[in-house]
């Protein structure tokens, strides 16, 4: 009879932290969605300027390859004479990201010039922008 009870107490309390923590966790989450908001501003467009500009603006290489134009979040957003490369919300198939991150073609891997690839961190955070929404903000 004792060990009956124990074991409901002991069920009982499980129950109870779970709901606990899962009611508890909502709002941290919630806050850090909102904080880790990423702006193109001061986290991507400092990133295009460091890494992508040299080739992709008008009388460069990739500006004159393919028509992309990134030095404006507009011509960002208008793409390559081929079509948009930015998909909003969507960075599994945004041509941008799979460039990126060498998923489109090893050999057209991006940002090119540099020894290896953007630090990972760099393609997370454009990542993060496209999932987000891809705003100019």
């Amino acid at each position: 009879m004792k060990i009956g009870i124990l074991l409901s107490c002991a069920v009982l309390a499980a129950l109870s932290f779970d709901a606990l923590g899962q009611e508890s966790s909502k709002p941290a989450v919630q806050g850090a969605a909102a904080q880790a908001e990423i702006s193109y501003k001061n986290d991507v467009r400092p990133l295009l300027y460091d890494y992508c500009l040299n080739c992709h603006s008008p009388g460069g290489k990739g500006y004159n390859k393919s028509g992309l134009d990134m030095s404006t979040y507009e011509s960002l957003m208008k793409g390559t004479k081929f079509g948009p490369v930015v998909k909003p919300g969507d960075p599994e198939t945004s041509t941008f990201v799979m460039l990126l991150e060498g998923r489109a073609n090893p050999a057209l891997r991006m940002p090119q010039g540099i020894n290896g690839s953007l630090y990972r961190q760099h393609i997370t955070t454009l990542r993060k922008w496209v999932h987000q929404g891809a705003k100019n903000n």
